[in-house]
């Protein structure tokens, strides 16, 4: 039976069922590569006028593969790494990858804790912790001896810009050999959303007032101590236009670089200094 959540969410949390619209319709197109059983499941269980997030797209489809990429690529070199998802909303990455047998910790508010229990399945491996990802004591709960791998999907954006910068930094001295995989919007759209970025004539965006091109990403190394690395991620190819070879060369180069939404995967100095591999 359909669970009703218009009511229990709203502002930035509310967001989850925009991702989660798209990955399933994505999911469940003929011609698409992206596969998220779970997400479709979630999709056609709860009951909420995804038409107030305009038309679907691949975007956030193409994120995950990518960030799935990411994570499967760190967990290979790093296989007893804890991962830990910021923000995780309704992201179903942990099937994805096969329910893998590491520690995962699963941060976000208390709302969208009692959602994800009440629709997801108990997993011994995956501990929930209702909490912003602003309050670092999550970070207590993460044993650093093994590596660990940092997801902030649809996160960063939402903070003033101190505020995402700290939590870097602070991930970057916490957790040597890590990772920290985030997207991040232009300042153009960044600017819209603080005018008001309407998706369809019942949806209107949250603010979204951090920004970050894919050369001031490159910067962070740079900026932030023990950060090592800084790579933009490309997103996999998709369908239609997202398959254009022609488009993609185009995206990597100025200036549409640094006007697009991009990712990037940080790496963190090891405990002598040294990058882990």
């Amino acid at each position: 039976m359909p669970i009703e959540v218009e009511p229990r969410l709203d502002g930035v949390a509310e967001t989850l069922l925009w991702t989660l619209r798209n990955r399933a319709e994505e999911s469940k197109h003929p011609g698409s590569c992206f596969t998220d059983p779970w997400s479709v499941r979630l999709y056609e269980t709860i009951s909420y006028d995804y038409g107030r997030f305009g038309k679907p797209g691949q975007l956030h489809a193409l994120r995950a593969r990518a960030l799935d990429r990411a994570a499967r690529a760190y967990l290979d070199t790093h296989p007893a790494a804890t991962v830990v998802a910021l923000g995780e909303g309704l992201q179903t990455t942990y099937w994805r990858l096969g329910r893998p047998r590491v520690p995962w910790l699963s941060v976000d508010l208390a709302p969208v804790q009692e959602l994800r229990t009440r629709l997801l399945p108990e997993e011994p491996w995956v501990t929930p912790l209702a909490a912003s990802a602003l309050d670092r004591s999550w970070m207590d709960r993460v044993d650093p001896a093994h590596g660990v791998f940092i997801s902030a999907e649809g996160l960063l954006m939402y903070f003033d810009r101190a505020d995402a910068l700290s939590l870097i930094a602070d991930c970057a001295a916490r957790f040597p050999g890590g990772q920290l995989f985030f997207d991040s919007i232009p300042a153009w759209l960044s600017a819209r959303t603080g005018r008001g970025l309407r998706f369809s004539d019942r949806y209107t965006a949250p603010p979204m007032p951090f920004s970050l091109s894919v050369t001031e990403a490159a910067r962070l190394v740079e900026l932030i101590p023990r950060v090592v690395a800084a790579t933009e991620i490309a997103l996999p190819p998709g369908r239609g236009v997202w398959a254009s070879r022609t488009v993609r060369i185009l995206a990597a180069r100025p200036p549409l670089r640094d006007r697009r939404p991009s990712l990037t995967l940080l790496d963190f100095a090891g405990r002598t200094g040294a990058h882990h591999a």
